[in-house]
């Protein structure tokens, strides 16, 4: 079930009511759960098995790796837990990546494979994000940083809890099932807080993020044609439409559990308004990176081993950020770039200048050096979107040598400044806190604001495009 269509507007108003109706918080996990479930499944039912048998096994691998004394015991079932969520995950969504690139190398030493060895693989929604999930409560178990629960439906309730299912926030247990196992109270301010967060990730993905998507496509899918000055619009626009479409999920999946008293974690905090590399990935996608840092990059010895741990951890690290949103080249690639860039700040002990406060925390305007740096951060970042939109690295290099040459911009291609223009405007005005977004002081500006808002989103909603992360 897409957030942007009919479906889940009936959808959402009748579980939040009947969700309050009930008092019990043991209830109310049930009914998430039967909610979640009836979300997850509209798309395809089928795959409700894998999300139930991963929910099923880091359950009672986490209350295994808490009753043993062992220590080898306790990493036995920690690998049960490792081993199954990566095999879950290879096969659905690297399966035909290796079959293709095992043969591709075949045929370059001159064996030609006769056999398909290829299967039609459907990627289930989601299962990036709910198996990082389900395998960082057992990480956590593990490592003493929470006790593992035995409340079999809370914890279902948390793996399958409909906002954040299939495109994150990727949620901690250490925050999200403490909120589910506790008794929770209907609080009017945070529903309408919600509901504004609903608003704008609507108006993010749909009036901003698919409107560009209708410029994006054709110039990438037609870049040899195309002069310099397109490529680079097609290119901007790329770089605002895959902001606005994922922040926008995360914005309405923060929203709508806070209708249901719940908190989740914010995941963007305006990341275009980064100084540079090492704040950019403190800003963007914070889940994943965070998750990341935790249970990858810090046990690998992170920063605290010396320079060459510290660039090998580095390269490990976006690497695999590639690699977990695709099988193509093109994300590794575009993850060794940003590795390239996070190297050349982090080896000069440069990468923790900006870790607090947002630029420009106590003024209206940016200096002159914030603005350098805010705009050699974007550019850099806008490159390495070449590869993450492109079909192939050689595509990637292609798009980016046309886009050297020849600058003439029709008029037809700049109606997206428009929206970027306001966007920018509008995220500039509220950064200093990314949850509470629309925050006009005067009544009547507001809900005049709110009502425009809605006709713009219902003027722009016969596109029903899918969430751009729903791939990952």
């Amino acid at each position: 079930m897409l957030f942007n269509t009919l479906e889940y507007f009936l959808f959402l108003p009748i579980t939040f009511f009947l969700y309050w109706a009930i008092k019990e918080s043991r209830y109310q996990n049930i009914f998430i759960l039967i909610s979640s479930y009836i979300f997850y499944g509209w798309w395809d039912w089928r795959f409700l098995f894998l999300i139930f048998l991963s929910t099923f096994v880091d359950y009672f691998v986490a209350i295994r790796i808490e009753e043993n004394h062992k220590q080898k015991r306790k990493k036995i079932y920690l690998l049960i837990s490792i081993i199954f969520n990566l095999s879950i995950l290879g096969f659905f969504k690297y399966y035909n990546f290796f079959v293709d690139s095992w043969i591709e190398l075949l045929s370059k030493i001159g064996y030609q494979v006769t056999d398909v060895w290829t299967l039609k693989i459907i990627l289930p929604v989601g299962i990036s994000f709910y198996t990082f999930q389900t395998m960082s409560y057992s990480l956590d178990v593990y490592r003493s940083e929470i006790k593992a629960t035995k409340d079999f439906i809370s914890f279902a309730s948390f793996v399958s809890f409909f906002p954040q299912l299939v495109a994150g926030p990727i949620e901690r247990a250490s925050n999200l099932l403490p909120q589910i196992l506790n008794k929770r109270k209907f609080d009017y301010k945070q529903s309408v807080n919600g509901l504004k967060l609903i608003l704008w990730g609507l108006f993010k993905k749909v009036v901003i993020a698919d409107s560009l998507s209708l410029l994006v496509t054709p110039i990438f899918e037609n870049y040899t044609s195309l002069n310099g000055g397109e490529l680079l619009l097609g290119l901007i626009y790329f770089s605002f439409q895959i902001y606005c479409d994922f922040s926008g999920y995360s914005d309405i999946a923060i929203g709508t559990a806070k209708m249901f008293g719940i908190e989740l974690r914010s995941n963007f905090i305006f990341p275009y308004f980064s100084r540079d590399i090492s704040e950019f990935w403190r800003r963007w996608h914070v889940s994943l990176s965070s998750w990341f840092r935790d249970y990858i990059y810090i046990p690998l010895g992170g920063s605290k081993k010396g320079k060459w741990i510290t660039i090998r951890n580095i390269f490990i690290i976006f690497i695999i950020s590639g690699f977990w949103h695709g099988d193509n080249f093109t994300f590794i690639t575009w993850g060794l770039i940003h590795a390239l860039l996070y190297l050349a700040i982090a080896v000069s002990n440069k990468n923790r200048r900006y870790t607090t406060a947002i630029v420009a925390a106590n003024r209206m305007t940016p200096s002159i050096k914030e603005i350098f740096q805010i705009s050699i951060t974007f550019f850099t970042v806008m490159i390495s979107w070449v590869f993450f939109r492109s079909n192939t690295i050689i595509d990637s290099f292609l798009y980016l040598q046309k886009m050297m040459i020849n600058f003439s911009i029709p008029i037809s291609y700049r109606s997206g400044l428009v929206y970027i223009f306001f966007f920018i405007v509008s995220d500039w005005l509220n950064r200093k806190d990314e949850r509470n977004p629309l925050n006009i002081s005067s009544v009547y500006v507001r809900w005049t604001t709110y009502i425009l808002m809605l006709l713009l989103i219902f003027g722009h909603g016969g596109q029903k495009n899918e969430f751009i992360y729903f791939q990952f």
